[in-house]
């Protein structure tokens, strides 16, 4: 009989579903860390919320551990790595907030519009201010959806039931799915512009960090209204904050914040304009029942030897047993993350050519990887190598796979190109040797660089001077170069330039380069 471990407090269906199908289940919700630790050793899977830390030092302890299953979306608690070496596979449960998080965000449309919260307040306090709380409507007004993901689609569907015209963008979205979710395809400038309210459901990076700023508010419309119950820093606060004290911003609903818990007494909590909730999107009873009766029957499913669903390591343990193998998945993520970093405009479709006959046996497990690279920094959802693909097709995307044997220079070599409607990307990486993972090519220039930490990639005019300039820029920012790489075709031409940084660059920085003489595109891509 299998032995289940649940730490957290997880729905109480989830026990008894599991009991029924015959598991020796302990449920202790709030067990200490020394005791999990002690009696860890003994059981063939965990289930967890997000309350339980599962680090390496605890997964060392799992001497008989099968599976650690994660009610809810993210995973940030669970040490996934030493998991895989260990060959845990890790599940979650994606999907399972989709509809309460909708549902918030369109409470807080609600009542932001309609000065709900304000209005109670007032009566609690004994008046009867009718004319004080004048609301606005919904229908007729145009929503602007940012992020078409599941939880924005939701949220989208749901603006169409109330008479919106609804706008959305997703840099991976086809125009083809959005047409079928009846929803009108715009650029983000022309978002900003034409929202009377806006909704923002992308993930928190280096792209979406303060996406609404002082910058982008100023393209908005005069009273437009804001919502945001995605990933706090997606706004900027002070930026929104001033905005609402000029009336550029008529009203906000917030529900997550750039620290959580925020300072409760600070002005944007207290603004009169905006309505608050403390992180409650996915706090619901039936989204907590719905993650807890999931991860049980994923447990069930994979001890009964029928499926392994909701796994985002699976692959990745099979892959460990191919010690070749192992180096091509990580250059496939790391090709797919670059690709997305340095690319710019929406997307047609992306091409994969493995070039090499080892590669050709698994283009498979290449081609997910290469995907989940690509949508972590575009997805408001984890995104692993059993749901890359799922997600790609849900999104619309088109990825064409090709085998070839046609390079003479390396003997296995993947090339990943972007294709947007704007501009077209590609970038090529090999393994040397049995782990070095380079990428040797950007835009068929020739260069060599180890994919890791924070980099900087450029293209510039070919002239004396420029790597000077750009040095300086960042020994001002108090930047360190740990290293180079530079490509070029033709002398006095355009040449490409990739940097790596021991520390993240600042927006500061990047926009002290780019209204530099001779600069002419400028990324930063983080691993």
């Amino acid at each position: 009989m299998h032995k289940i471990l649940i730490t957290d407090a997880v729905d109480k269906k989830c026990k008894t579903i599991l009991e029924t199908a015959g598991f020796d289940v302990t449920f202790e919700a709030g067990m200490p860390s020394e005791k999990i630790r002690s009696i860890i050793s003994q059981y063939n899977a965990l289930i967890v919320r997000s309350e339980t830390l599962v680090n390496g030092d605890l997964i060392s302890e799992m001497d008989n551990m099968i599976v650690i299953g994660r009610a809810g979306t993210g995973v940030d608690n669970i040490d996934t790595e030493s998991a895989t070496r260990k060959g845990i596979i890790v599940m979650n449960t994606p999907g399972g907030n989709t509809v309460s998080t909708a549902e918030h965000t369109m409470a807080l449309m609600l009542g932001m519009c309609r000065n709900i919260a304000q209005a109670n307040q007032s009566m609690r306090s004994g008046k009867w201010e009718r004319k004080k709380f004048k609301g606005t409507e919904l229908e007729g007004k145009t929503l602007g959806v940012i992020g078409l993901g599941k939880v924005g689609r939701e949220v989208a569907l749901r603006g169409k039931s109330f008479g919106m015209n609804v706008i959305g963008y997703d840099p991976v979205l086809s125009k083809e799915s959005a047409d079928r979710l009846g929803i009108k395809f715009y650029k983000l400038n022309e978002i900003f512009r034409e929202s009377d309210i806006l909704t923002v459901h992308v993930p928190l990076n280096d792209d979406t960090r303060d996406l609404i700023s002082e910058s982008t508010l100023k393209i908005c419309k005069d009273g437009v209204k804001i919502i945001n119950c995605a990933r706090g820093g997606i706004i900027n606060e002070r930026a929104l904050l001033d905005s609402l004290n000029s009336g550029k911003v008529s009203a906000a609903a917030l529900d997550v914040y750039t620290i959580e818990p925020p300072d409760l007494s600070n002005e944007l909590i207290q603004h009169p304009a905006v309505l608050t909730t403390p992180h409650l999107g996915a706090s619901t009873g039936e989204a907590q029942e719905k993650v807890g009766v999931q991860i049980a029957e994923q447990i069930i499913d994979l001890f009964n030897n029928r499926s392994v669903s909701g796994s985002i390591n699976a692959s990745s343990i099979e892959a460990l047993n191919n010690e070749g193998l192992k180096p091509f998945i990580t250059l496939a993520e790391n090709l797919g993350l670059v690709l997305a970093q340095i690319s710019r405009g929406h997307l047609k479709n992306l091409n994969l050519n493995f070039s090499g006959a080892f590669l050709h046996s698994f283009t498979d497990i290449l081609s997910r990887s290469f995907l989940k690279g690509f949508l972590s920094t575009k997805m408001d959802e984890p995104v692993n190598l059993i749901n890359s693909s799922l997600l790609a097709d849900e999104s619309g995307i088109v990825l064409n796979e090709i085998k070839s044997n046609d390079n003479q220079n390396y003997e296995n070599l993947i090339t990943a190109e972007f294709n947007g409607e704007e501009t077209k990307r590609v970038i090529s990486g090999t393994v040397f040797g049995n782990e070095e993972i380079r990428i040797v090519m950007v835009d068929g220039y020739r260069i060599e660089l180890k994919p890791e930490g924070s980099m900087l990639f450029y293209k510039n005019i070919d002239k004396p001077g420029m790597l000077a300039t750009v040095s300086k820029v960042l020994a001002d920012e108090n930047i360190n170069i740990a290293g180079l790489s530079l490509g070029r075709m033709e002398s006095g031409k355009e040449a490409i330039t990739v940097i790596s940084l021991d520390e993240t660059i600042s927006k500061t920085a990047i926009n002290k380069l780019l209204s530099t003489e001779g600069i002419l595109e400028i990324s930063p891509v983080n691993f």
